[in-house]
């Protein structure tokens, strides 16, 4: 196995994950680690959960990197991504959980790209934060990408009634970390934390690895 791993790191050196630059061991570079954008908690609260944070702004290499993740399949990245975000819980929501659940993708744009981004981040750091992980939402309608909307209320519509509550005998009287890959304007955050209120969950708090510097500016 030793031999293999040589072999392998050999011709397919490990990288930074976020500027792609040659390590030779990690998947941080010294550069990276010191200068990324950090975001932490998101001022203000949304219509209903109580609290957000990311660990990172959604721009300049974050966004690249989170895009790599999303679109091209660069799973290996949910392990950085995830320990950040399990940083950023410990320090701006400890206390305040007592499960994790994720906002789920459709079946159709699962099958697309071959895997549920928010499950896994939610699964790796679940698992990191020692908290346990919980599928009470399903996404029953197909919508069409958030990001090619401008407003927050555009984005409101565009995701209303797309998921609902299931399993809802884990939600009742519990406190949900909710997980996504990134946070612009909360919209569809917001929905899926009416969903779980409403199944019995006593409060949501969100925790994305990105958020648009502008959620920190503006009413979430």
């Amino acid at each position: 196995m030793k031999l293999i791993k040589r072999l392998a790191d050999l011709f397919f050196p490990p990288k930074c994950v976020f500027c792609r630059k040659r390590l030779e061991t990690g998947d941080v570079c010294p550069d990276c680690a010191e200068n990324l954008p950090r975001c932490g908690q998101i001022r203000g609260r949304g219509e209903f959960f109580s609290r957000a944070a990311a660990p990172l702004y959604y721009e300049g290499r974050v966004r690249e990197a989170l895009l790599r993740y999303k679109f091209n399949g660069k799973r290996g990245c949910a392990v950085p991504f995830s320990r950040l975000m399990a940083q950023c819980a410990g320090e701006e929501l400890a206390g305040l959980y007592d499960v994790v659940a994720w906002v789920p993708v459709s079946r159709q744009r699962r099958r697309k790209r071959g895997f549920d981004q928010a499950g896994l981040l939610a699964r790796m750091t679940a698992e990191r934060l020692e908290a346990p992980l919980v599928t009470v939402l399903r996404k029953k309608r197909h919508t069409g990408a958030n990001s090619g909307l401008d407003t927050r209320e555009a984005r409101a519509a565009n995701v209303l009634g797309a998921f609902e509550a299931v399993n809802t005998r884990e939600l009742s009287g519990k406190r949900v970390l909710l997980i996504d890959d990134v946070y612009t304007t909360g919209a569809t955050l917001s929905e899926c934390s009416r969903m779980l209120l409403m199944a019995g969950a006593e409060d949501v708090v969100c925790l994305t690895f990105a958020a648009a510097r502008k959620a920190n500016k503006k009413e979430n």
